[in-house]
């Protein structure tokens, strides 16, 4: 299958003079699966939406990746691994292709390349999502490890994309630390992230 890539571009937040270094800048991998949208015929809004988002939320350095592929199994897996071991993604945020349609395989290919998953994520997303549509049963949406970066699913429309994300993101830093990520910090007036007191950085 082919990968097709119609961003390499590379977007940066430079952390305040002196006061971090390269180490503590988080680089998100934002993915987008739709055939539509790789195929050029139809504008990915999905992945600009979670870019808005990461732009409204964070307050510590960041760059942001953006990639997008056809509802492609392989494809998705292909994509991730650039990400997360060429491109050293701290997180990575797929969006679309988590239903049950028969082209829907974004969590086969989350599960496939990762070590672990998380299945919590899953369920809070399915269970904010309930508030608002019936048929957010359906969505498969999960989330997992590879290494020491976390890949997350997300839906494939942008208002469900700020809807989860304004409920589920105030976990993602600390799951970071756990797992040997940067520190990422976020605005409370947006999300409040929450860590446990031993946790926190001054």
């Amino acid at each position: 299958m082919t990968l097709l890539l119609l961003t390499d571009a590379i977007f940066c937040i430079a952390p305040p003079e002196g006061t971090m270094t390269g180490s503590d800048v988080c680089r998100f991998g934002i993915l987008t699966a739709s055939d539509r949208a790789s195929a050029g015929d139809y504008d990915d809004l999905s992945g600009p939406a979670i870019e808005r988002f990461l732009e409204a939320a964070l307050t510590s350095p960041w760059e942001v990746l953006r990639r997008v592929v056809a509802d492609e199994q392989d494809a998705i897996e292909a994509a991730l691994v650039e990400l997360l071991d060429t491109e050293g993604c701290s997180v990575v945020v797929t969006t679309g292709g988590t239903g049950p349609a028969p082209r829907d395989v974004t969590p086969e290919a989350t599960e496939s390349v990762c070590e672990r998953m998380l299945p919590g994520f899953g369920e809070q997303m399915r269970a904010v999502s309930l508030k608002h549509v019936p048929t957010a049963i359906l969505s498969r949406q999960t989330a997992g490890i590879r290494g020491s970066s976390l890949v997350l699913n997300l839906p494939g429309s942008p208002r469900s994309i700020h809807e989860i994300l304004d409920e589920v993101f105030a976990a993602v830093p600390y799951c970071v630390d756990l797992i040997g990520g940067p520190y990422i910090t976020t605005d409370p007036a947006m999300v409040d992230a929450f860590r446990p007191p031993h946790a926190r950085r001054e």
